[in-house]
C-alpha cells in the first residue's frame, strides 16, 4: 500500500532524554506537530505532556535535585531563544529571561540545582557573556561572570563537581576552538589552550569526577579527534583514547557514579562505551548497550548511577528513548513515537558506497534503492554546514520518496565532517568548488549504474546544501532534470554581510571574507551564473530566517525564473528550516507536486 507525504511526515519523534531526581524521564516529542516537553514514569506508558506552546520547544532539561526543567524557545524560528522553568508536572511555567532580541544558549544546571549557566549576546549581538542565575531569579539578576566581548562564539561547556568552576568553550570557526575556566568565587579566568598552534578543535567537554581532570575530544596534533586528559590548572594535554581513523565525537561522565561514556563516529554510525572510572582515572569498560545501530541522538544518566536514557535513530527506526542497565547492558525502549501506521519493514536501508572524485579522492555516501530493478529517477541529498555529516538516522522523507520509486543518493563530500581534519579542510574558500565536482563525480557514478536513469536526477539539498543545489545547477547544468533549493546561499556576498552578527565572523573563517575576499565570493556565487541554470527550480524558506536571510530565496527565484520555471514558497513564522507540522506538510507536499511534474 502507497502512502502520501502528509502520512510520512506524521511520523513522530521521540528524543533528548533527560532524567529527573526520581528517575522520572523528560524528552521532547513532536506529538502535537512541533516539539514540546513529555514525560514518563515508566516504560512504555501514556506519556503526560508538560508544555503547551505553539512554537517548538529547543531543549528542556531537568534539575538534579528538584522536580522542575528548564526548556528554551524562541519565537518563529528566530532563533532568539529564551529560557523557561516548568515544573515537574506542568502546572507551572516561570520566565527566566525576558530578552527577546538575545540569544541565550544553555549552560546547565549546577550539581546543586541552586543555580545554571547560560552564555547571552544581551550587550552586542555579536559576542556572548557568560551568565550564572539563581533558579529562583529573573535574567535582571543574573551574574554576569565570564566577559565575552573581543572572543568568538561562546558557550558554556560544564559546571565543575563542587560547582565552583565553570568551563567556556569558544567557537572561532568550526576548524578552530578554545578553552577556558572561570572560578567563580574569584571570577578568575584561565585560558586553557592558549599554547596551542594552528587550527585545533575541542569539541566535547567532561568534568572528571574529582574536578582535577577535564576530559576533552580534540585533534591536536592529530588528524581525528581522540579523547585527552586535559588539566584545568596547567592545560597540559594526555591522550585517553585515539579514534583511529575516526572520530571520538563525545564523551560524557557522571560524576556520582564515576561512569564515562564514550562515543565514537565510525561511518557515521555511533559507538557507544561504558567505563568506570576509579580514582586514579584508569577506566574498566563496562557491558555494551544493547542498542539499535544508528546514531545516539541525546544521552542521560539517571540518578541513580545504574541506568543511562539514549535516544537512537538509525535508518529504519525513527528516533525513540531507550534506557540502558550499566551494569548487563540490556536495554527497553521507553518511548513509543508512532511511525502514522506505517508498516516499519517498508522501510529501506541504505548501503554504504564510495566513488572516486576528480582527482582520485574517495568520497563516501549513502544509497538507498526502491524496489524493482529500475532505472530509478534519483534524488540527490546534500547535507549543510558544510561542516556537518550526513548520518544513517531516520528520515521520513527519504522513506516517502524511495517507497514512491526514487533511488536517494547522500554523499558526504569534501569538507564534510567526520573524516578527520584534513578531509574537513580541502574544500575552504578557493577550494569550495572542488565539493561542487564531487557531487558532479557522483552523478557520474551513480548514472553509470544500470539501476539509475541518467535523465531523471535531482539536486536537494537545505542551508548549505542549497548552496550546493544552485552550485551544481549552474556549474553542471545538463546533469539535472530538476533542483529544490531549501533556505539556500545563493550569494556569500549579501548573505554575509546580512546574517546574524554573532556568525559572521565565524561563516568568514570558512567561506572567506567580505574584505579580503569578496571578488572570489562573486565569483562563486550561484547568482552571479544564474543564465547557466537549465533545471527547473523549487524554493523553499523561512521570513525570519538569522543565518541565510530570506533575501538569498528572493533574488535567486526573481533571476532564475528568467531562464527556467521557477517555483517560491516563503513561509512568515519559520526561520532556518520547517519546524511546523503544517508548514512541512504544505513545504514537501509542493516538493512533490514539483517533482512529479518536472521528473
Amino acid at each position: 500500500m502507497a502512502y502520501d507525504i502528509e502520512r510520512y511526515l506524521n511520523i513522530r519523534s521521540a528524543g533528548a532524554p533527560s532524567f529527573g531526581p526520581d528517575g522520572q524521564l523528560a524528552f521532547s516529542m513532536d506529538m502535537t506537530g512541533v516539539q514540546q516537553v513529555w514525560r514518563l514514569d515508566d516504560p512504555q506508558a501514556w506519556p503526560e505532556q508538560l508544555s503547551f506552546h505553539e512554537e517548538s520547544i529547543g531543549f528542556a532539561s531537568y534539575s538534579p535535585t528538584r522536580d522542575e526543567l528548564v526548556f528554551g524557545m524562541d519565537t518563529g524560528g528566530n532563533e532568539k531563544t529564551q529560557l523557561f522553568r516548568l515544573s515537574g508536572d506542568g502546572s507551572e511555567e516561570v520566565v527566566l529571561t525576558d530578552d527577546p532580541e538575545s540569544i541565550h544558549q544553555w549552560g546547565g544546571w549546577s550539581h546543586d540545582g541552586e543555580h545554571f549557566a547560560y552564555t547571552a549576546n544581551r550587550r552586542t549581538e555579536a559576542n556572548f557573556d557568560g551568565y550564572v542565575q539563581a533558579r529562583d531569579e529573573t535574567d535582571e539578576e543574573a551574574e554576569l561572570v565570564f566577559d565575552g566581548q573581543g572572543k568568538d562564539w561562546l558557550s558554556v561547556a560544564g559546571w565543575s563537581p563542587a560547582d565552583d568552576r565553570l568551563v567556556f568553550h569558544e567557537m572561532h570557526s568550526n576548524r578552530d576552538h578554545d578553552l577556558y575556566v572561570c572560578d567563580l568565587a574569584s571570577a578568575e579566568v584561565t585560558h586553557l589552550t592558549a599554547g596551542h598552534e594552528g587550527e585545533v578543535r575541542y569539541g566535547s567537554v567532561a568534568w572528571g569526577p574529582d574536578g582535577e581532570t577535564l576530559y576533552v575530544t580534540t585533534d591536536y596534533g592529530r588528524d581525528t579527534l581522540a579523547l585527552c586528559e586535559l588539566d584545568p590548572e596547567s592545560g597540559a594535554l594526555s591522550v585517553v583514547e585515539g579514534g583511529g581513523e575516526w572520530n571520538v565525537s563525545s564523551v560524557a561522565v557522571d560524576v556520582d557514579s564515576r561512569t564515562m561514556a564514550v562515543i565514537r563516529n565510525v561511518e557515521g554510525y555511533s559507538d557507544l562505551t561504558l567505563y568506570e572510572l576509579d580514582d586514579d582515572g584508569d577506566r574498566t569498560e563496562l557491558a555494551s548497550p544493547d542498542l539499535p545501530e544508528g546514531v545516539v541522538m541525546g544521552f542521560s544518566f539517571g540518578p541513580d548511577g545504574e541506568r543511562v536514557a539514549a535516544a537512537v535513530s538509525s535508518p529504519t527506526e525513527n528516533t525513540n528513548v531507550h534506557v540502558f542497565d550499566l551494569e548487563s547492558g540490556a536495554s527497553e525502549r521507553w518511548t513509543d513515537a508512532s511511525t502514522a501506521g506505517i508498516p516499519t519493514e517498508t522501510f529501506r536501508e541504505p548501503d554504504l558506497v564510495h566513488y572516486e572524485s576528480f582527482d582520485d579522492l574517495e568520497i563516501p555516501a549513502f544509497l538507498t534503492l526502491p524496489e524493482g530493478e529500475g532505472p530509478h529517477p534519483v534524488i540527490v541529498d546534500i547535507h549543510g554546514g558544510p561542516e556537518s555529516q550526513r548520518r544513517p538516522y531516520f528520515l521520513a522523507l527519504r522513506q516517502y520518496f524511495v517507497d514512491n520509486g526514487y533511488a536517494v543518493f547522500e554523499p558526504n563530500v569534501r569538507g564534510s565532517s567526520g573524516y578527520g581534519k584534513r578531509y574537513m579542510n580541502l574544500d575552504n574558500v578557493e577550494k569550495r568548488m572542488d565539493s561542487v565536482a564531487d557531487i558532479d563525480a557522483g552523478v557520474e557514478w551513480l548514472t553509470a549504474r544500470d539501476d539509475v536513469d541518467p535523465d531523471r536526477v535531482v539536486a536537494y539539498g537545505g542551508s548549505y546544501g542549497g548552496f550546493m543545489v544552485l552550485a551544481a545547477l549552474t556549474e553542471y547544468p545538463e546533469r539535472w532534470a530538476a533542483g529544490v533549493d531549501v533556505v539556500g546561499i545563493a550569494n556569500f556576498v549579501t548573505f554575509l554581510e546580512n546574517t546574524g552578527d554573532w556568525r559572521r565572523e565565524h561563516r568568514e573563517a570558512e567561506y572567506g571574507s567580505l574584505e579580503a575576499d569578496r571578488e572570489f565570493l562573486e565569483s562563486i556565487s550561484p547568482i552571479n551564473n544564474i543564465e547557466r541554470i537549465e533545471a527547473p527550480l523549487l524554493v523553499l524558506h523561512g521570513a525570519n530566517d538569522p543565518r541565510v536571510p530570506v533575501g538569498e530565496a528572493e533574488q535567486i527565484a526573481e533571476e532564475a525564473a528568467k531562464h527556467v520555471p521557477v517555483e517560491k514558497l516563503i513561509f512568515e513564522d519559520e526561520g532556518h528550516g520547517f519546524s511546523k507540522l503544517e508548514n512541512r506538510i504544505e513545504a514537501y507536499r509542493t516538493t512533490v507536486e514539483f517533482l512529479d511534474e518536472h521528473v
